[in-house]
């Protein structure tokens, strides 16, 4: 037997006043952090003369990693996070950066890795991470431990949302 839960039932109750505006602040910095990091990425690709690809498209290589994935489940598992999926994908191919091949069984698919040029920036990008985070170290920004904690709490984060998503309450 279901049971169906009252109008008042379902209204949340009212988060408390400095939880609310932390909540808002952490959002927007989230959003600040990633716009920062494709600009980080830019930034590196003007100093390297690396046109022919934008910060997306970078992500997307570096994120691909030595994985043959289809097409379609750069999305599912957090690879890319665009809505344009399908012109990046092409535009990495065009470029030689990414090899996509049709899938024998189900035609309608296409299984995408990165060819020789597309690991090559990808390290390009991996190297650039590295940077970051011995640079982040060495200053006293964050050391392991807070990372450590700082993913925990996101990945708490990304689990919740997720939930609220598949309406799992």
């Amino acid at each position: 037997m279901t049971v169906q839960k009252t109008a008042s039932e379902m209204m949340p109750v009212p988060a408390a006043p400095g939880l609310m505006a932390g909540y808002l602040d952490s959002l927007a910095l989230l959003e600040r952090l990633h716009r920062l990091l494709l600009d980080v990425i830019k930034d590196e690709f003007e100093r390297l003369a690396i046109l022919e690809i934008n910060p997306v498209q970078a992500l997307l290589l570096f994120n691909v990693g030595e994985n043959e994935v289809a097409a379609g489940e750069l999305k599912t598992r957090g690879y890319y996070q665009g809505s344009n999926v399908s012109y990046n994908l092409k535009k990495l191919v065009e470029a030689g950066y990414m090899h996509h091949q049709r899938c024998e069984i189900d035609r309608r698919s296409v299984r995408v890795r990165l060819t020789k040029k597309g690991r090559a920036l990808r390290d390009t990008v991996a190297a650039l991470f590295e940077r970051h985070a011995s640079g982040m170290e060495a200053r006293g920004v964050i050391g392991f431990e807070a990372m450590e904690e700082m993913n925990h709490t996101l990945r708490r984060i990304e689990r919740y949302w997720t939930e609220q998503i598949r309406y799992i309450y």
